[in-house]
């Protein structure tokens, strides 16, 4: 294996990663969001208006986890680098 084929799958493999934590966050997040009353905050939270603005919490909420994870990941990936 030639070394632009080493880069190019490890950038692959590097992103897929990421898109799998980023969707197994989302999916927490929505799990998560489903114990929240929305009911206190807008007017009918089981009509599509509710039910997007819990998926769209629900993105915003999980991205930030995964790129914490990631972040987390890649810093500890690091750490070899020290000693």
């Amino acid at each position: 294996m030639n070394p632009v084929e080493s880069v190019s799958t490890s950038v692959g493999v590097g992103g897929l990663t990421g898109i799998i934590v980023s969707l197994v966050c989302i999916a927490i997040s929505w799990w998560a969001l489903q114990n929240l009353k929305l009911d206190l905050i807008i007017r009918n939270p089981k009509g599509p208006q509710g039910k997007l603005l819990q998926l769209l919490l629900a993105v915003v909420l999980g991205r930030f986890v995964a790129a914490f994870v990631l972040d987390y990941w890649g810093y500890t990936q690091m750490l070899r680098y020290m000693f």
